[in-house]
C-alpha cells in the first residue's frame, strides 16, 4: 500500500461516452448472432463470468429473468467448469465476458461451454485468450454488452417491452450515465470521506442494484482497498446481517429506480432509524437525460455500476491506495 495519505482524484475518463458508445457501435453485431441462435433453435442463454465480470451480466440475467419466455442462468466460470449443467448443450447461447480476457476459469470455461456443444459469445480485448475460444468475440464494456444481448434475445422471442423506447434509451445511455457520474461525484467523495477509515462497510442493494452492492463489497472494497466490507441484497439483510448495525456502523444503500423500489424504500426506513451514519446513493433523483420513464429500471443497474467506479476512485483518492495494488491477484499461483 502505498504510503501517501492522499491521492489526486482522477478526472472522469475524457473517452467516457466513446467508450459506452463503441459497445452500442456493435448492436447490429450483436441482433444477428442471437438471431441466428434463434433461428437454429435457442432453447436457454447461460450468462457466465467470474468477479467483476458476472457482477456485470446481472442486469441482463435480471431483465431476462422477468421477461424471457426461456429459461435464463447465471453461473460462475469454475462453477460450469466443476458441474456443466444437464440443460446446457445444443440450443444454448452462453455469453462470458473477461476484462482482460485472460481470466483461466472464464477460459475454461468457454471450452467447457462449447465441448457441450452451446453457441459461445464473449466481449473481450482482441486476440486475447477468451476471444479466441469463442465462437463470436465482441469489444467493450461488458454490462452494456451483456444488456444488448438480453434486449437482442427479447427482440427476437418475442416480449412486451417497448422496442421503441428501448432503442430510444440505448442511444442515449452513454450521455445520460456521464451525466449521472458528473452531477454525483462530490456526494461520492462526501461518502469516501465519511467511511475511509471505517473498520467495516455493510453494502445493500435489491434487483438488478444486488450486483454492485456485492461488487462494491468485494471489488471495489476488499480488492482495491483492502478494506473490510460485505454486500447484501437489502432483503436478505433483514433475515440476520441488520443484527449488527447500529448507529456507529457504515452502510451504504442503493437505491434503484426499478420495480424493486419498495425493498430499497424498506431498507432506508430501517437504517433511518436505526443507523445514523447511513449514506443513500438513489438513483431515481437523478435525471438521465434521454432515458424513457419505461427504461429506466434497466439502466439503473448501469446507472449504479457507473457510480461505483467513481465512488471507488473518491476512496482512492482520499485514503492515498491506489486502486491497482494487490497482494495476491495476478501476482501469486491461485
Amino acid at each position: 500500500m502505498t504510503t501517501a495519505t492522499t491521492l489526486p482524484l482522477k478526472p472522469i475518463e475524457a473517452d467516457f461516452v466513446e467508450k459506452l458508445q463503441e459497445t452500442i457501435d456493435q448492436r447490429d453485431a450483436i441482433r444477428d448472432v442471437v438471431g441466428k441462435a434463434v433461428e437454429a433453435g435457442l432453447r436457454n442463454v447461460y450468462f457466465v463470468g467470474a468477479g467483476g465480470s458476472i457482477i456485470c451480466s446481472y442486469p441482463a440475467f435480471y431483465l431476462l429473468q422477468r421477461e424471457a419466455s426461456l429459461p435464463v442462468f447465471q453461473v460462475q466460470s469454475d462453477e460450469l467448469n466443476c458441474s456443466v449443467p444437464r440443460l446446457m448443450g445444443e440450443g444454448s447461447l452462453v455469453v462470458l465476458a473477461s476484462y482482460t480476457g485472460t481470466t483461466k476459469e472464464t477460459v475454461a470455461a468457454a471450452k467447457t461451454a462449447k465441448a457441450a456443444g452451446a453457441t459461445v459469445i464473449a466481449v473481450a480485448k482482441e486476440g486475447s485468450p477468451l476471444a479466441e475460444a469463442v465462437d463470436v468475440a465482441f469489444k467493450g464494456k461488458s454490462d452494456l454488452f451483456e444488456l444488448l444481448v438480453a434486449y437482442a434475445v427479447l427482440e427476437k422471442t418475442g416480449t412486451s417491452i417497448d422496442l421503441a423506447d428501448v432503442d430510444t434509451a440505448i442511444a442515449n445511455i452513454p450521455t445520460a450515465l456521464l451525466d449521472a457520474v458528473e452531477k454525483s461525484s462530490d456526494y461520492l467523495g462526501e461518502i469516501a470521506a465519511a467511511f475511509k477509515d471505517e473498520p467495516i462497510t455493510y453494502v445493500l442493494g435489491s434487483g438488478a442494484s444486488y450486483a454492485w452492492a456485492y461488487g462494491l463489497a468485494m471489488c471495489f472494497l476488499q480488492e482495491m482497498q483492502w478494506k473490510h466490507a460485505a454486500g447484501y441484497n437489502t432483503g436478505e439483510f433483514f433475515q440476520g446481517a441488520f443484527e449488527m448495525v447500529d448507529d456507529d456502523t457504515a452502510v451504504i444503500l442503493w437505491l434503484g429506480d426499478d420495480q424493486t423500489r419498495p425493498m430499497a424504500e424498506r431498507g432506508k426506513r430501517f437504517l433511518e432509524t436505526y443507523c445514523k451514519k447511513a449514506r443513500y446513493i438513489d438513483v431515481a433523483e437523478l435525471e438521465l437525460p434521454g432515458i424513457p420513464k419505461s427504461v429506466r429500471g434497466e439502466v439503473s443497474p448501469l446507472v449504479v455500476a457507473a457510480l461505483a467506479n467513481r465512488l471507488a476512485q473518491q476512496y482512492e483518492a482520499v485514503r492515498g491506495h491506489d486502486l491497482e495494488t494487490r497482494r495476491y491477484m495476478f501476482k501469486v499461483e491461485y
